[in-house]
């Protein structure tokens, strides 16, 4: 597993192109963002390479629970394969969007798949795979469809493609369902991306109750080789902070 630094939170403070300069005087060799359009393609393109770093993810902003909003949402899609070849990116963030009122919840689920299904035709036989996000609704997204990584997987394995997988947040899903390294390892062939936080407070992943070492030691027990993106708000020294991380993980 390799880390890789999230340049909205972590250095949110800072210039895009700044960020990723720092990730990599402190030692990272990967960034990733939240964007899959408006971003300064020239910028980021030149910054990553003169720097020598890797995208491990960027964004999509993706409704996926109305179908009335797919072609909105398979555009975003078809923009943020654009940019991910230009920058080298190999997996996109997609997120469901919120849960729509009075709208069955099988209808909403039945969406997701059918536009996760359209958008994997989109890249079938490329190296480029799409994430599903289900974020926690308890503390920081109330509202959002998907909290459970468990239906995540079922998402994925109804989709049936090696282009769409699950990013399994830790964060997240501690505060969602807790079991973190049981359900990480039964269903590590539907990961394709991890996220990174402290709970509580979603700061400095050293921090709180999750005891990353032991998951990062099971982790990279299953053979895991992608990224594992820090998506933290440092209550402490931003540069401090990430220092600290790279021990974390040694």
């Amino acid at each position: 597993m390799k880390l890789s630094v999230c340049i909205n939170s972590v250095t949110g403070s800072l210039e895009r192109t700044e960020a990723m300069k720092l990730s990599k005087k402190l030692g990272y060799t990967a960034v990733e963002f939240w964007e899959g359009k408006d971003l300064d393609l020239d910028a980021f393109k030149t910054t990553i390479k003169n720097e020598g770093l890797t995208v491990a993810s960027m964004g999509m902003l993706t409704p996926l629970v109305d179908p009335e909003k797919r072609p909105e949402a398979i555009a975003n899609v078809k923009i943020a394969i654009e940019n991910a070849k230009v920058l080298g990116a190999k997996t996109m963030i997609a997120t469901t969007g919120q849960e729509l009122e009075g709208v069955p919840r099988q209808k909403q689920y039945d969406s997701i798949v059918a536009g996760l299904k359209e958008a994997a035709k989109l890249v079938e036989g490329t190296d480029l795979t799409f994430v599903l996000e289900p974020l926690n609704i308890l503390v920081n997204h109330q509202g959002y469809f998907l909290y459970s990584s468990l239906e995540a997987f079922e998402i994925v394995r109804e989709v049936n493609s090696p282009n769409v997988k699950v990013l399994y947040d830790i964060y997240h899903q501690q505060i969602t369902e807790g079991q973190l390294i049981k359900n990480i390892c039964d269903n590590i062939d539907c990961i394709g991306h991890f996220h990174v936080a402290g709970n509580p407070g979603r700061c400095e992943p050293y921090t709180g109750e999750i005891n990353y070492q032991e998951v990062f030691k099971a982790i990279d027990a299953t053979g895991y080789k992608g990224h594992a993106g820090l998506e933290f708000w440092p209550k402490g020294d931003m540069e401090e902070s990430l220092k600290k991380c790279l021990e974390l993980y040694s």
